[in-house]
């Protein structure tokens, strides 16, 4: 699936720390989290429901995905309409105040997208919503950029980022201090696919559409 890449967006909190999973983003265990739909096509908004509960029926997780009616009551409320796929990370969800404002965006999905699309993507997105970080920004990944290769691809279409954009979703590691994660995993969910000339060291990755045991067990371990 040749999506482009999503944004994570990460609000300015000051003293916060970075790792696999934001220690200070993560939701408190027991969580209710409410979660409400902007716009979008009903039967649309059923199959992204179904598919971001995995993250609770795979895991065991100890959060209640609690969806509402009223458009601005949740504390993730979603879009189809914005730009891209992003989501706010974590909690951070809870700081953006203008309930109008979507805190998660697919615009890349329609009613005609495949069940594999929307698995690859929900999947993904409420990874953030739930604290995960993208795989390729572990610190114990050993990936060694190349910058100019990067920066060039990622400023072009489909894409179009900023070099700011680029470094906090692709260039910038996590600080291993804060980590709360596990050795780089190949297989997360939470990692996009990207081509060995982006690497000084050849390294490339495969595309993801699934949860990974890894992403099972961290979200297991974080959260159960």
């Amino acid at each position: 699936m040749a999506f482009p890449w999503c944004v994570m967006l990460v609000p300015e909190v000051e003293g916060r720390e970075k790792g696999a999973v934001f220690a200070d983003a993560k939701w408190p265990k027991g969580s209710q989290i409410k979660i409400s739909f902007l716009d979008g096509d009903s039967g649309l908004q059923a199959r992204v429901k179904a598919v971001a509960g995995q993250w609770i029926s795979r895991t065991g997780a100890d959060l209640t995905f609690t969806w509402l009616n009223d458009p601005g009551a949740g504390d993730i409320r979603i879009s189809f309409t914005r730009k891209g796929s992003w989501s706010l990370l974590g909690r951070y969800a809870k700081l953006k105040t203008d309930k109008t404002e979507p805190t998660m965006n697919f615009g890349w999905l329609t009613p005609n997208s495949t069940p594999l699309e929307i698995q690859e993507v929900v999947l993904h997105e409420f990874g953030h919503a739930l604290g995960f970080i993208h795989e390729h920004q572990n610190p114990d990944g050993g990936l060694r950029w190349n910058k100019d290769s990067v920066i060039k691809s990622l400023s072009g279409p489909p894409n179009k980022w900023t070099p700011q954009q680029i470094e906090t979703n692709v260039l910038g590691h996590y600080d291993p201090r804060a980590l709360i994660g596990t050795p780089f995993d190949p297989d997360s969910i939470m990692l996009y696919p990207f081509p060995a000339e982006w690497t000084e060291n050849g390294v490339s990755t495969h595309n993801n559409t699934d949860l990974s045991q890894t992403d099972i067990q961290l979200a297991r371990d974080i959260y159960a």
